[in-house]
């Protein structure tokens, strides 16, 4: 069977609408075997920043993820230059949830808000994630996903 003009045969056709960073994740992500794609999301747990003094000094700032299966907060900022960055803050004991914080500051930090407004809501499932973790652990992503675009609105209409 062949892949329609402009559809990814991997990933669908909604991973070409993707930002540059998140595309290269979800590549990476298509590229690499079967077996080894929960090591490779197990990488993406070192990719989360520390957190600015600010937020680090100022938690409640941050806004909690309670569909996650462990602690997790983020926050989100939209610059001047309408370009996102987004902070996480998941433990070190808790590796695939900070994996999937990984994947999205490596994949959205500083990519304009539309861009981040366009990623579909399940755009991890292009990761091939749905094989190796649960369905409980991918709504908690899409969470993830859902409160940060939520946020990015809110900060564009104040």
């Amino acid at each position: 069977m062949s892949a329609d003009a402009g559809t990814d045969p991997v990933t669908g056709p909604d991973a070409r609408e993707l930002p540059a960073g998140l595309r290269a994740v979800v590549d990476e992500f298509a590229d690499a075997p079967r077996e080894l794609v929960l090591e490779l999301l197990l990488e993406y747990s070192d990719a989360v920043p520390d957190l600015p003094p600010e937020l680090a000094a100022h938690p409640e700032r941050m806004e909690a993820v309670p569909e996650c299966q462990t602690r997790f907060f983020l926050a989100v900022e939209v610059d001047d230059s309408d370009r996102v960055h987004a902070w996480f803050d998941a433990p070190r004991e808790a590796p695939t949830t900070r994996a999937f914080a990984g994947i999205l500051s490596t994949g959205l930090d500083g990519s304009s808000a539309d861009e981040v407004l366009g990623v579909p809501d399940d755009f991890y499932l292009a990761l091939g994630l749905g094989a190796v973790i649960s369905p409980l652990r991918l709504r908690g992503m899409a969470a993830i996903l859902g409160r940060l675009k939520r946020q990015v609105r809110e900060q564009r209409a104040s």
